[in-house]
């Protein structure tokens, strides 16, 4: 008699909740961190006729070697340094993992903060340390330098910006945490664009720093694109585990493409950036909102009661993110997505009359 899934799957995997994203219907999209605009119609040309051409009969070029080379200069990434590509970041994620997983090897990462690294160390069989964050989002210093004394923790990650916080953490305290790491820290920077901060020019500096982007919030998050630079004495292990092609033929072309009119890229970002200013502003207007500040395409804020005013406003046609009870910092927390000035004015009104009926 065949056996039952809970005689083969392992136990951690049934104890998972499988990521759910939910269904946007109609609503004004505000819960996943997209860039809200479209390619302009000369871009979408362009596009168009470089993937006309596209050999979908042949596999993609394993090593991505022209579009690296585009992203090399899109993304300021040091000459010196290596680069392996991966199908989202999530991909690159547990490559690192699956790299690492030797037997009792640990990954380490601070939350509340993005799920799919405590998520990936499950996947890959790795022990999982997450250390809260302080009450503000920050980083305790002399805390994590300990954990990872006491740990030895073969990974670290660290979100900079982080999700869903939207906060730099301090980049002295992320210096001393990796000086005192034994194995590799990973900075994710999926926020970049929205930054103005980086670790990607101090990649010589630390033999053991690896910094990780994607062009998801760029605008190209349908292409699932990610990118890990460091030094090859690292990069060139975790290549060993990428599958064959991971990156097929029409994102590659298409990220190539598209990389060619940075200035439209940067456009977008910048009026994300200035419309972060707006909604934060408008936000700290209303009674009874706690905002924090941000550093990404997304705010994270607080008010009494988050599942009825989330419920409120899907009522209303806006859909963000509810975050009660995924962490005890993140208590009556809500994010909302960076959008057009139009979505976000449908937000702030239905938001308004939630809180003000």
């Amino acid at each position: 008699m065949p056996k039952k899934p809970e005689d083969i799957i392992r136990d951690e995997i049934r104890a998972l909740t499988a990521y759910h994203v939910p269904d946007p219907g109609g609503m004004v999209k505000l819960d996943a961190m997209e860039n809200p605009y479209r390619l302009p119609p000369e871009v979408c040309r362009a596009l168009a006729e470089s993937l006309a051409g596209a050999a979908l009969n042949r596999y993609p070029d394993p090593g991505a070697r022209e579009l690296k080379t585009r992203l090399r200069t899109a993304m300021q990434i040091p000459s010196a340094m290596d680069l392996v590509l991966g199908n989202g970041s999530d991909e690159l994620i547990q490559m690192l993992a699956l790299a690492v997983a030797k037997p009792g090897a640990l990954m380490l990462g601070f939350e509340p903060s993005f799920v799919m690294f405590r998520m990936i160390a499950t996947f890959a069989g790795m022990r999982y340390v997450g250390l809260p964050l302080n009450a503000d989002f920050t980083i305790d210093t002399a805390t994590a330098v300990a954990a990872v004394e006491q740990h030895q923790p073969a990974l670290i990650f660290i979100a900079y910006p982080n999700n869903p916080s939207g906060n730099l953490f301090d980049a002295d305290a992320i210096a001393r945490i990796i000086h005192a790491a034994p194995g590799l820290v990973i900075v994710d920077e999926a926020y970049h664009a929205f930054a103005g901060r980086s670790f990607m020019p101090r990649l010589a500096e630390f033999p053991n720093l690896l910094v990780m982007r994607t062009v998801s919030k760029l605008g190209l998050a349908g292409l699932r694109l990610g990118l890990l630079a460091g030094h090859s004495a690292w990069l060139h292990h975790v290549d060993k585990v990428r599958l064959p092609y991971n990156v097929n033929v029409l994102t590659q072309l298409a990220a190539t493409e598209v990389l060619q009119h940075r200035d439209v890229l940067e456009a977008q970002a910048a009026a994300i950036r200035s419309e972060r200013t707006r909604l934060l502003a408008e936000l700290r207007r209303l009674p009874g909102v706690e905002t924090y500040a941000s550093e990404a395409n997304f705010i994270l804020f607080r008010v009494t009661k988050a599942d009825q005013v989330f419920s409120g406003l899907k009522q209303r046609g806006v859909l963000i993110k509810n975050l009660h009870g995924t962490h005890p910092l993140l208590a009556d927390c809500l994010r909302v997505t960076v959008g057009t000035p139009a979505e976000n004015t449908q937000f702030l009104s239905a938001l308004t009359a939630i809180l003000n009926p």
